[in-house]
């Protein structure tokens, strides 16, 4: 499967798709777009005003990656539903982390599917 980031020396690059005033902040996983660029599909609570849904996905990053909000920074797509964030540290630790993240959310996806079967 395609993934929505790339490591940089130091760094990951991650590409996210953000869904504001979503209801809740939460992190729905890998989704693959029209054109087959992977993302990763969050949501926030906040609006999409004076940067507010941003600044609430850079908090929701940082705390399910575990690192402190200054390391994560939107580089591309500040008014789009689109990001593109670099997120600063040791890039094998990140990309460990992101990829936890995704497989916690399939897993809880696959529980709910047999749940409702």
């Amino acid at each position: 499967m395609q993934r929505p980031w790339s490591a940089k020396t130091g760094a990951v690059s991650l590409t996210v798709r953000l869904v504001p005033k979503g209801g809740r902040d939460a992190i729905d996983g890998i989704a693959v777009l029209d054109d087959g660029r992977a993302v990763l599909k969050a949501r926030v609570r906040a609006v999409p005003s004076g940067g507010e849904a941003n600044e609430a996905l850079i908090k929701l990053l940082a705390k399910a990656i575990g690192v402190p909000p200054r390391d994560i920074a939107l580089v591309g797509g500040s008014t789009s539903r689109l990001k593109q964030l670099t997120i600063s540290g040791d890039s094998s630790t990140l990309v460990a982390a992101l990829e936890k993240i995704c497989a916690s959310r399939y897993e809880n996806a696959a529980k709910n599917s047999k749940a409702r079967k």
